[in-house]
Protein backbone atom coordinates (compact mmCIF):
# COMPACT_ATOMS: atom_id res chain seq x y z
CA UNK A 1 0.00 0.00 0.00
CA UNK A 2 1.47 3.29 -1.26
CA UNK A 3 1.64 6.25 1.20
CA UNK A 4 1.94 9.91 0.92
CA UNK A 5 4.14 12.21 3.09
CA UNK A 6 3.28 15.72 3.16
CA UNK A 7 4.82 18.98 4.89
CA UNK A 8 1.37 21.40 4.73
CA UNK A 9 1.21 25.10 5.51
CA UNK A 10 3.66 25.69 2.18
CA UNK A 11 2.34 28.53 -0.19
CA UNK A 12 2.59 27.06 -3.95
CA UNK A 13 2.98 29.18 -7.08
CA UNK A 14 3.01 28.57 -11.13
CA UNK A 15 0.89 27.29 -13.93
CA UNK A 16 -0.53 23.88 -14.01
CA UNK A 17 -1.95 21.68 -16.90
CA UNK A 18 -4.78 19.44 -16.37
CA UNK A 19 -5.06 16.23 -17.06
CA UNK A 20 -7.60 14.76 -19.88
CA UNK A 21 -10.83 13.52 -18.50
CA UNK A 22 -11.39 10.23 -16.44
CA UNK A 23 -14.68 10.11 -17.23
CA UNK A 24 -14.52 10.37 -20.57
CA UNK A 25 -11.39 8.21 -21.76
CA UNK A 26 -12.83 5.10 -20.12
CA UNK A 27 -15.97 5.61 -22.72
CA UNK A 28 -14.34 6.89 -25.70
CA UNK A 29 -11.77 3.84 -25.21
CA UNK A 30 -14.54 1.59 -25.06
CA UNK A 31 -16.01 2.79 -28.11
CA UNK A 32 -13.07 1.87 -29.75
CA UNK A 33 -14.55 -1.58 -30.05
CA UNK A 34 -17.41 -0.91 -32.50
CA UNK A 35 -15.17 -0.94 -35.35
CA UNK A 36 -12.59 -3.04 -36.77
CA UNK A 37 -10.33 0.36 -38.08
CA UNK A 38 -8.04 2.18 -36.16
CA UNK A 39 -9.09 4.38 -33.73
CA UNK A 40 -6.90 7.36 -32.48
CA UNK A 41 -7.33 8.78 -29.19
CA UNK A 42 -5.14 12.24 -27.68
CA UNK A 43 -5.22 13.33 -24.44
CA UNK A 44 -5.75 10.33 -22.74
CA UNK A 45 -4.76 10.60 -18.64
CA UNK A 46 -2.57 7.29 -17.70
CA UNK A 47 -3.65 6.61 -14.21
CA UNK A 48 -4.72 2.93 -13.09
CA UNK A 49 -7.91 3.17 -13.85
CA UNK A 50 -7.31 3.92 -17.68
CA UNK A 51 -4.39 1.93 -18.29
CA UNK A 52 -6.72 -1.32 -16.52
CA UNK A 53 -9.16 -0.53 -19.52
CA UNK A 54 -6.68 -0.47 -22.27
CA UNK A 55 -4.86 -3.48 -20.70
CA UNK A 56 -8.16 -5.29 -20.91
CA UNK A 57 -9.07 -4.15 -24.09
CA UNK A 58 -5.18 -5.76 -24.95
CA UNK A 59 -6.69 -9.07 -23.54
CA UNK A 60 -9.48 -9.78 -25.40
CA UNK A 61 -7.89 -9.07 -29.03
CA UNK A 62 -7.50 -5.15 -29.83
CA UNK A 63 -4.35 -3.69 -30.97
CA UNK A 64 -3.14 -1.01 -29.16
CA UNK A 65 -0.15 1.25 -29.69
CA UNK A 66 1.20 3.73 -27.55
CA UNK A 67 2.12 6.86 -30.01
CA UNK A 68 3.35 9.19 -27.50
CA UNK A 69 2.94 10.29 -24.39
CA UNK A 70 -1.00 10.47 -23.67
CA UNK A 71 -1.79 9.51 -27.60
CA UNK A 72 -2.87 5.72 -28.29
CA UNK A 73 -4.42 3.59 -31.38
CA UNK A 74 -7.06 0.96 -31.06
CA UNK A 75 -7.52 -1.37 -33.63
CA UNK A 76 -10.34 -3.52 -33.08
CA UNK A 77 -9.87 -6.09 -35.69
CA UNK A 78 -9.03 -9.55 -34.45
CA UNK A 79 -11.64 -9.68 -31.07
CA UNK A 80 -11.64 -12.97 -29.24
CA UNK A 81 -15.06 -13.37 -28.21
CA UNK A 82 -14.27 -16.34 -26.12
CA UNK A 83 -12.42 -14.84 -24.04
CA UNK A 84 -14.67 -12.93 -22.33
CA UNK A 85 -15.21 -16.45 -20.63
CA UNK A 86 -12.19 -17.11 -19.16
CA UNK A 87 -11.15 -16.81 -15.16
CA UNK A 88 -8.46 -14.21 -16.18
CA UNK A 89 -10.89 -12.09 -17.75
CA UNK A 90 -13.41 -12.27 -14.75
CA UNK A 91 -10.72 -11.46 -12.48
CA UNK A 92 -9.49 -8.05 -15.09
CA UNK A 93 -13.06 -7.12 -15.56
CA UNK A 94 -14.12 -6.99 -11.74
CA UNK A 95 -11.10 -4.63 -10.69
CA UNK A 96 -12.61 -2.21 -12.55
CA UNK A 97 -15.91 -0.17 -12.68
CA UNK A 98 -15.43 1.20 -16.44
CA UNK A 99 -15.42 -2.38 -17.50
CA UNK A 100 -19.13 -2.38 -17.55
CA UNK A 101 -18.86 -0.07 -20.60
CA UNK A 102 -17.58 -2.94 -22.57
CA UNK A 103 -20.80 -4.30 -22.90
CA UNK A 104 -22.53 -2.45 -25.27
CA UNK A 105 -20.08 -2.34 -28.01
CA UNK A 106 -19.65 -5.80 -27.56
CA UNK A 107 -22.91 -6.81 -27.70
CA UNK A 108 -23.57 -4.04 -30.73
CA UNK A 109 -20.95 -5.31 -33.03
CA UNK A 110 -20.35 -9.46 -32.16
CA UNK A 111 -24.17 -10.30 -30.37
CA UNK A 112 -22.64 -11.03 -27.23
CA UNK A 113 -21.19 -9.20 -23.94
CA UNK A 114 -20.10 -10.46 -20.59
CA UNK A 115 -18.89 -8.87 -17.66
CA UNK A 116 -17.87 -9.42 -14.01
CA UNK A 117 -19.46 -7.67 -11.37
CA UNK A 118 -17.39 -4.53 -11.19
CA UNK A 119 -15.00 -3.19 -8.75
CA UNK A 120 -13.64 0.34 -7.85
CA UNK A 121 -14.93 2.61 -5.61
CA UNK A 122 -16.24 2.05 -1.43
CA UNK A 123 -19.11 5.29 -2.35
CA UNK A 124 -22.08 3.46 -2.33
CA UNK A 125 -24.20 1.54 -4.65
CA UNK A 126 -23.23 2.29 -7.81
CA UNK A 127 -26.58 -0.04 -10.01
CA UNK A 128 -25.97 -1.80 -12.96
CA UNK A 129 -30.09 -2.21 -13.78
CA UNK A 130 -29.87 0.77 -16.06
CA UNK A 131 -27.23 -0.61 -18.41
CA UNK A 132 -29.06 -4.00 -18.57
CA UNK A 133 -32.39 -2.89 -18.91
CA UNK A 134 -31.69 -0.51 -21.45
CA UNK A 135 -30.04 -3.31 -23.48
CA UNK A 136 -32.86 -5.58 -23.02
CA UNK A 137 -35.15 -2.76 -24.67
CA UNK A 138 -33.04 -3.01 -27.83
CA UNK A 139 -33.75 -6.85 -27.69
CA UNK A 140 -31.28 -8.45 -26.15
CA UNK A 141 -31.66 -11.50 -23.74
CA UNK A 142 -30.29 -11.14 -20.07
CA UNK A 143 -28.41 -13.60 -17.83
CA UNK A 144 -26.79 -13.26 -14.39
CA UNK A 145 -24.58 -16.33 -12.72
CA UNK A 146 -24.88 -15.21 -9.01
CA UNK A 147 -22.01 -17.80 -7.85
CA UNK A 148 -19.47 -15.79 -10.05
CA UNK A 149 -21.43 -12.59 -10.33
CA UNK A 150 -21.26 -12.81 -13.50
CA UNK A 151 -23.47 -10.99 -16.45
CA UNK A 152 -24.61 -11.61 -19.73
CA UNK A 153 -26.17 -10.34 -23.00
CA UNK A 154 -26.92 -11.65 -26.18
CA UNK A 155 -28.64 -11.12 -29.46
CA UNK A 156 -29.05 -12.33 -32.62
CA UNK A 157 -29.68 -8.51 -34.32
CA UNK A 158 -30.24 -5.32 -32.04
CA UNK A 159 -33.41 -3.06 -33.19
CA UNK A 160 -34.23 0.51 -32.24
CA UNK A 161 -36.83 1.08 -29.61
CA UNK A 162 -38.04 3.87 -27.50
CA UNK A 163 -35.99 3.67 -23.52
CA UNK A 164 -36.54 5.93 -21.25
CA UNK A 165 -33.83 5.61 -18.29
CA UNK A 166 -34.68 5.03 -14.75
CA UNK A 167 -32.30 7.00 -13.89
CA UNK A 168 -29.77 9.26 -15.90
CA UNK A 169 -26.90 7.84 -15.05
CA UNK A 170 -23.77 8.79 -17.48
CA UNK A 171 -21.92 5.29 -17.92
CA UNK A 172 -25.40 3.57 -18.55
CA UNK A 173 -26.89 6.28 -21.10
CA UNK A 174 -23.01 5.93 -22.57
CA UNK A 175 -23.65 1.79 -22.43
CA UNK A 176 -27.18 2.22 -24.44
CA UNK A 177 -25.68 4.62 -26.96
CA UNK A 178 -23.45 2.36 -27.99
CA UNK A 179 -25.03 -0.28 -28.34
CA UNK A 180 -27.74 1.51 -30.58
CA UNK A 181 -25.71 2.84 -32.84
CA UNK A 182 -25.09 0.13 -34.54
CA UNK A 183 -29.20 -1.57 -34.13
CA UNK A 184 -31.62 -1.38 -37.00
CA UNK A 185 -33.81 1.41 -37.02
CA UNK A 186 -34.44 4.02 -34.81
CA UNK A 187 -33.44 4.66 -31.30
CA UNK A 188 -34.79 7.26 -28.86
CA UNK A 189 -33.30 7.33 -25.44
CA UNK A 190 -35.20 9.83 -23.01
CA UNK A 191 -33.67 11.11 -19.70
CA UNK A 192 -30.28 10.01 -21.17
CA UNK A 193 -27.17 11.71 -19.38
CA UNK A 194 -26.21 15.21 -21.19
CA UNK A 195 -22.63 15.56 -19.28
CA UNK A 196 -19.76 16.93 -21.55
CA UNK A 197 -18.46 12.87 -21.64
CA UNK A 198 -21.31 11.95 -23.43
CA UNK A 199 -21.06 14.87 -25.78
CA UNK A 200 -18.14 14.16 -26.66
CA UNK A 201 -18.44 10.42 -26.61
CA UNK A 202 -21.37 11.72 -28.97
CA UNK A 203 -19.16 13.81 -31.14
CA UNK A 204 -16.56 10.57 -31.36
CA UNK A 205 -19.34 8.34 -32.86
CA UNK A 206 -20.47 11.38 -35.53
CA UNK A 207 -17.49 11.29 -36.65
CA UNK A 208 -17.37 7.34 -37.14
CA UNK A 209 -20.20 7.41 -38.75
CA UNK A 210 -22.95 7.23 -36.31
CA UNK A 211 -26.64 9.05 -37.13
CA UNK A 212 -27.04 10.71 -33.18
CA UNK A 213 -29.26 14.06 -32.77
CA UNK A 214 -30.26 15.77 -29.68
CA UNK A 215 -26.14 15.64 -28.70
CA UNK A 216 -26.61 18.18 -25.15
CA UNK A 217 -29.68 17.41 -24.29
CA UNK A 218 -31.40 14.66 -22.32
CA UNK A 219 -33.15 13.00 -25.56
CA UNK A 220 -30.89 11.35 -27.98
CA UNK A 221 -32.44 10.04 -31.49
CA UNK A 222 -30.10 7.06 -33.08
CA UNK A 223 -30.44 6.06 -36.31
CA UNK A 224 -28.78 3.14 -36.90
CA UNK A 225 -25.75 2.40 -38.89
CA UNK A 226 -24.50 -1.66 -40.49
CA UNK A 227 -20.80 -0.36 -39.92
CA UNK A 228 -18.54 2.51 -37.93
CA UNK A 229 -15.12 3.74 -39.67
CA UNK A 230 -12.18 4.70 -37.18
CA UNK A 231 -11.51 8.51 -36.25
CA UNK A 232 -9.42 11.14 -34.49
CA UNK A 233 -10.52 12.03 -31.15
CA UNK A 234 -9.53 14.57 -28.13
CA UNK A 235 -10.42 14.06 -24.91
CA UNK A 236 -11.51 17.11 -22.86
CA UNK A 237 -9.65 18.49 -19.74
CA UNK A 238 -10.57 17.10 -16.30
CA UNK A 239 -12.85 19.25 -15.01
CA UNK A 240 -12.68 16.77 -11.62
CA UNK A 241 -9.25 17.91 -11.36
CA UNK A 242 -9.78 21.33 -12.36
CA UNK A 243 -11.58 21.94 -9.42
CA UNK A 244 -9.54 20.26 -7.33
CA UNK A 245 -6.58 22.82 -8.28
CA UNK A 246 -8.73 25.94 -7.66
CA UNK A 247 -9.50 24.51 -3.95
CA UNK A 248 -6.11 23.67 -3.19
CA UNK A 249 -5.11 27.04 -4.60
CA UNK A 250 -7.79 28.63 -2.39
CA UNK A 251 -7.23 26.16 0.78
CA UNK A 252 -3.12 26.76 0.78
CA UNK A 253 -3.09 31.23 0.04
CA UNK A 254 -1.28 29.97 -3.21
CA UNK A 255 -1.42 31.82 -6.94
CA UNK A 256 -1.68 29.30 -9.91
CA UNK A 257 -2.72 29.22 -13.68
CA UNK A 258 -4.68 26.00 -14.87
CA UNK A 259 -3.62 26.23 -18.69
CA UNK A 260 -6.17 24.88 -21.23
CA UNK A 261 -8.88 24.18 -19.23
CA UNK A 262 -12.09 24.36 -22.09
CA UNK A 263 -13.68 26.82 -19.94
CA UNK A 264 -17.46 26.57 -21.90
CA UNK A 265 -17.49 22.78 -20.81
CA UNK A 266 -17.25 23.52 -16.98
CA UNK A 267 -20.61 23.88 -16.40
CA UNK A 268 -21.60 25.40 -12.80
CA UNK A 269 -17.67 24.78 -11.39
CA UNK A 270 -16.61 28.26 -11.45
CA UNK A 271 -19.90 29.63 -10.12
CA UNK A 272 -19.53 27.39 -6.94
CA UNK A 273 -16.45 28.26 -6.20
CA UNK A 274 -17.33 31.63 -5.92
CA UNK A 275 -20.08 31.11 -3.91
CA UNK A 276 -17.67 30.15 -1.40
CA UNK A 277 -15.83 33.52 -1.66
CA UNK A 278 -12.73 32.15 -4.12
CA UNK A 279 -11.67 34.47 -6.64
CA UNK A 280 -11.91 32.80 -10.16
CA UNK A 281 -10.83 34.58 -13.02
CA UNK A 282 -11.20 33.79 -16.58
CA UNK A 283 -8.25 34.46 -18.87
CA UNK A 284 -8.30 33.19 -22.38
CA UNK A 285 -9.42 29.22 -22.00
CA UNK A 286 -7.14 29.54 -18.59
CA UNK A 287 -8.23 29.86 -14.76
CA UNK A 288 -6.18 32.19 -12.59
CA UNK A 289 -6.64 32.19 -8.83
CA UNK A 290 -5.22 34.80 -6.83
CA UNK A 291 -3.40 34.69 -3.82
CA UNK A 292 -6.45 34.95 -1.18
CA UNK A 293 -4.57 37.04 1.48
CA UNK A 294 -7.39 37.28 3.56
CA UNK A 295 -8.77 34.34 2.71
CA UNK A 296 -12.78 34.12 1.31
CA UNK A 297 -16.31 34.67 2.87
CA UNK A 298 -18.97 31.86 1.72
CA UNK A 299 -21.65 33.84 0.50
CA UNK A 300 -25.38 33.78 1.87
CA UNK A 301 -28.73 33.48 -0.01
CA UNK A 302 -30.12 36.68 -1.05
CA UNK A 303 -32.81 36.42 1.92
CA UNK A 304 -30.09 35.65 4.68
CA UNK A 305 -30.29 31.86 4.78
CA UNK A 306 -27.01 29.29 4.67
CA UNK A 307 -25.70 28.25 1.55
CA UNK A 308 -26.73 25.05 0.33
CA UNK A 309 -23.78 22.74 -2.35
CA UNK A 310 -25.74 20.18 -3.55
CA UNK A 311 -25.04 17.29 -6.41
CA UNK A 312 -27.91 17.29 -9.51
CA UNK A 313 -27.36 15.27 -13.12
CA UNK A 314 -25.55 17.84 -15.63
CA UNK A 315 -25.94 20.54 -15.80
CA UNK A 316 -26.14 20.53 -11.86
CA UNK A 317 -22.86 20.20 -9.92
CA UNK A 318 -21.41 16.80 -10.18
CA UNK A 319 -20.91 15.03 -7.33
CA UNK A 320 -17.19 14.38 -7.70
CA UNK A 321 -16.55 17.73 -6.37
CA UNK A 322 -18.83 17.95 -3.26
CA UNK A 323 -15.65 16.36 -1.67
CA UNK A 324 -13.18 19.16 -2.97
CA UNK A 325 -15.97 21.90 -1.58
CA UNK A 326 -16.26 20.15 1.79
CA UNK A 327 -12.53 20.59 2.66
CA UNK A 328 -12.38 24.01 1.24
CA UNK A 329 -15.00 25.19 3.33
CA UNK A 330 -13.20 24.71 6.26
CA UNK A 331 -11.48 27.31 6.09
CA UNK A 332 -13.83 29.72 4.98
CA UNK A 333 -15.68 32.49 6.64
CA UNK A 334 -18.74 31.45 7.17
CA UNK A 335 -20.79 28.03 6.62
CA UNK A 336 -22.41 25.93 4.26
CA UNK A 337 -24.65 22.74 3.97
CA UNK A 338 -23.03 19.89 1.96
CA UNK A 339 -25.55 17.76 0.66
CA UNK A 340 -24.05 14.71 -1.26
CA UNK A 341 -27.69 13.36 -3.15
CA UNK A 342 -26.51 10.65 -4.95
CA UNK A 343 -24.08 8.68 -3.05
CA UNK A 344 -24.31 7.56 0.76
CA UNK A 345 -20.93 6.84 1.55
CA UNK A 346 -19.07 9.67 0.60
CA UNK A 347 -19.24 12.18 3.47
CA UNK A 348 -18.05 9.37 5.52
CA UNK A 349 -13.95 10.73 5.19
CA UNK A 350 -15.23 14.24 6.99
CA UNK A 351 -14.01 12.46 10.71
CA UNK A 352 -10.41 12.59 9.47
CA UNK A 353 -11.10 15.98 8.67
CA UNK A 354 -12.96 16.68 12.69
CA UNK A 355 -9.78 15.04 13.54
CA UNK A 356 -7.30 17.98 11.94
CA UNK A 357 -9.63 20.42 13.72
CA UNK A 358 -12.46 20.97 11.33
CA UNK A 359 -15.63 22.55 12.16
CA UNK A 360 -18.12 19.95 10.33
CA UNK A 361 -21.34 18.42 12.13
CA UNK A 362 -22.10 15.35 10.31
CA UNK A 363 -26.17 15.33 10.12
CA UNK A 364 -26.67 11.94 8.24
CA UNK A 365 -24.92 10.22 5.58
CA UNK A 366 -25.57 12.57 2.48
CA UNK A 367 -25.53 15.68 4.80
CA UNK A 368 -22.74 17.82 6.66
CA UNK A 369 -22.53 21.14 8.11
CA UNK A 370 -19.04 23.26 7.83
CA UNK A 371 -18.22 26.29 10.02
CA UNK A 372 -15.28 27.71 8.54
CA UNK A 373 -12.37 28.60 10.50
CA UNK A 374 -11.58 31.96 8.69
CA UNK A 375 -8.00 30.67 9.04
CA UNK A 376 -7.88 31.86 12.28
CA UNK A 377 -6.25 28.32 13.19
CA UNK A 378 -4.58 26.14 10.73
CA UNK A 379 -5.54 22.51 10.68
CA UNK A 380 -3.74 20.07 12.48
CA UNK A 381 -1.29 16.97 10.75
CA UNK A 382 -2.42 13.99 11.60
CA UNK A 383 -1.69 10.14 9.48
CA UNK A 384 -5.21 8.94 7.69
CA UNK A 385 -6.12 6.66 4.75
CA UNK A 386 -7.44 7.40 1.55
CA UNK A 387 -11.13 5.66 1.52
CA UNK A 388 -11.84 6.84 -2.78
CA UNK A 389 -10.41 9.02 -5.57
CA UNK A 390 -12.14 12.34 -4.42
CA UNK A 391 -11.89 12.22 -0.84
CA UNK A 392 -8.16 11.01 -1.23
CA UNK A 393 -7.38 14.47 -2.87
CA UNK A 394 -9.76 16.17 -0.42
CA UNK A 395 -7.47 14.77 2.47
CA UNK A 396 -4.27 15.73 0.20
CA UNK A 397 -5.51 18.90 -0.15
CA UNK A 398 -6.18 19.21 3.62
CA UNK A 399 -2.88 18.10 4.16
CA UNK A 400 -1.19 20.49 2.53
CA UNK A 401 -2.70 23.32 4.28
CA UNK A 402 -2.50 22.06 7.55
CA UNK A 403 0.96 22.98 9.95
CA UNK A 404 3.44 20.34 9.84
CA UNK A 405 3.61 16.69 8.47
CA UNK A 406 0.80 14.32 7.55
CA UNK A 407 0.57 10.60 6.45
CA UNK A 408 -1.62 9.53 4.29
CA UNK A 409 -1.99 5.51 3.41
CA UNK A 410 -3.78 3.51 0.55
CA UNK A 411 -2.68 6.60 -2.40
CA UNK A 412 -3.68 3.78 -5.44
CA UNK A 413 -7.25 5.37 -4.69
CA UNK A 414 -5.59 9.10 -5.69
CA UNK A 415 -3.64 7.47 -8.11
CA UNK A 416 -6.87 5.86 -9.64
CA UNK A 417 -7.86 9.32 -10.79
CA UNK A 418 -5.03 11.74 -10.66
CA UNK A 419 -1.65 11.10 -13.11
CA UNK A 420 1.58 11.75 -11.42
CA UNK A 421 0.12 14.20 -8.73
CA UNK A 422 3.11 14.13 -6.43
CA UNK A 423 5.40 15.10 -9.41
CA UNK A 424 2.89 18.22 -10.71
CA UNK A 425 2.83 19.35 -6.90
CA UNK A 426 6.45 19.33 -6.12
CA UNK A 427 6.78 22.07 -9.68
CA UNK A 428 4.63 24.26 -7.95
CA UNK A 429 6.86 24.26 -4.33
CA UNK A 430 4.74 21.37 -2.76
CA UNK A 431 6.71 19.22 -0.16
CA UNK A 432 5.19 15.69 -1.20
CA UNK A 433 7.14 12.59 -0.97
CA UNK A 434 6.24 8.65 -1.95
CA UNK A 435 7.06 6.44 0.70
Amino acid sequence: MGTFSITGGIKLKGEVTPQGAKNEALQVICATLLTPEKVIIENIPEIIDVLKLIDLLSSIGVEVEKLNKNKFSFKAENVNIEYLQSKEFKKKGSSLRGSIMIVGPLLARFGKGYIPKPGGDKIGRRRLDTHFLGLIELGASFRYNKEEYFYGVEAEKLNGNSILLDQASVTGTANVLMASVLAEGETQIYNAACEPYIQQLCKMLISMGADIKGVGSNLLTINGVSSLIGTTHKVLPDMIEIGSWIGLAAMTKSEITIKNVSWDNLGQIPNVFRKLGIKVEKINDDIYIPEHKNGYEIQNYIDGSVLTVSDAPWPGFTPDLLSIVLVVATQAKGSVLIHQKMFESRLFFVDKLIDMGAKIILCDPHRANVIGHDFKSQLKSTTMVSPDIRAGISLLIAALSAKGESIIHNIEQIDRGYENIDQRLRLLGAKIERI
